[in-house]
């Protein structure tokens, strides 16, 4: 990694959070693409550990920012054709507790990053969304189409940033194209802060040889969908002509919690109060994506879990999360998302 790159004719990539979980494999298959790209992260959530392989390679620009400073957008910014915007504020419970933080973030921080791009004049800007957005759905699988019904912050906040990047769009000539992700896993997941995803919660848990935490009878089911079929699939909307459009990233194929238990092999379970304004059930539609894009996911659920298992250790230093602990962070939620609307 360099601080000043050497950048090449083609222009630069720039990936918002792409320190992180996603935005580092996001990076991986860029460079190898053969595409120079810029990193601008606040190192909250990702950190540079995520793109210690790539260290001395001149293809790669680290800067460390914040993407609510403008100055600090702007300069990243420069020489660019390509924006990637992964940078947000990720997790149900910390949106809740923290409302005004996901807001300044994900919203005010994505009109910061649109309105730099604009000035850029970049060539494509791919913006990254939450499949929480259809909240709990009608139908399954779930099309681009579906009722918008963000049940937390997060949510929400995800889905005005890809209100607001497809406004740029249809107002400015933005060209823009927003993804849905659907229950994104793999390496680099995140493995410290708040109460999260599922699989880094059981991987903590199996390497302390403590009870896997299953929400309700774990007969729900999650389109568990592979960071890097997830990475393709922004690569090749950014490699498109399509723009102005939604598409959802995900299997396809919805895995009950249960199934998850039964692959990584857990010996036991705690079943843990099910908890409002989580869905049964998400699962993609995927149908538009494969006609615009020509994409489609090619890691099954059994090869996912084996990858992270053979990457347990990343998991060694995260906390294990205890029934009590889960209760203790989950009690705003309860009290939050568990109230019954006046009658």
């Amino acid at each position: 990694m360099q601080n000043s790159a050497q950048h090449s004719a083609q222009g630069i990539d720039l990936v918002t959070g792409g320190a992180g979980f996603i935005g580092s494999h996001l990076v991986d298959a860029l460079i190898a693409g053969g595409r120079q790209v810029r990193v601008l992260d606040n190192f909250v959530s990702g950190g540079p550990r995520n793109l210690k392989h790539l260290a001395g390679d001149a293809r790669l620009e680290l800067l460390r920012g914040d993407i609510r400073i403008a100055a600090e957008v702007a300069q990243a910014m420069r020489g660019v054709d390509r924006v990637f915007h992964l940078a947000a504020l990720a997790d149900i419970v910390p949106s809740i507790q923290r409302p005004e933080e996901y807001f300044t973030t994900n919203v005010d921080g994505t009109f910061t990053v649109l309105q730099a791009a604009r000035a850029a004049g970049v060539k494509r800007l791919v913006y990254t969304a939450s499949s929480s957005c259809y909240g709990i759905p009608d139908k399954y699988p779930t099309a681009e189409s579906a009722e918008l019904r963000p049940q937390y912050p997060y949510a929400l906040t995800k889905s005005l940033g890809e209100q607001l990047a497809l406004h740029w769009g249809q107002v400015y000539g933005l060209p823009v194209v927003s993804l849905r992700f659907f229950n994104v896993y793999g390496p680099r997941s995140r493995t410290s802060g708040a109460y999260g995803a599922v699989f880094g919660v059981f991987l903590a848990q199996l390497l302390a040889g403590k009870p896997l935490t299953v929400v309700g009878d774990g007969r729900q089911t999650r389109d568990f969908t592979y960071v890097g079929d997830v990475a393709a699939a922004v690569k090749a909307a950014a490699d498109s002509d399509v723009r102005s459009e939604v598409m959802n990233v995900g299997t396809g194929r919805d895995v009950p919690v249960n199934r998850l238990v039964e692959l990584l092999g857990a010996a036991e379970v705690v079943h843990l109060p099910k908890r409002p304004g989580e869905p049964d059930c998400t699962l993609a539609d995927t149908a538009k994506i494969a006609r615009l894009l020509g994409w489609s996911p090619k890691v099954p659920i059994e090869q996912g879990v084996q990858i992270m298992l053979d990457h347990i250790d990343y998991w060694r230093e995260a906390p294990v999360w205890t029934p009590e602990a889960i209760a203790g962070a989950t009690r705003e939620w309860f009290e939050h998302l568990g109230r019954r609307p006046a009658a």
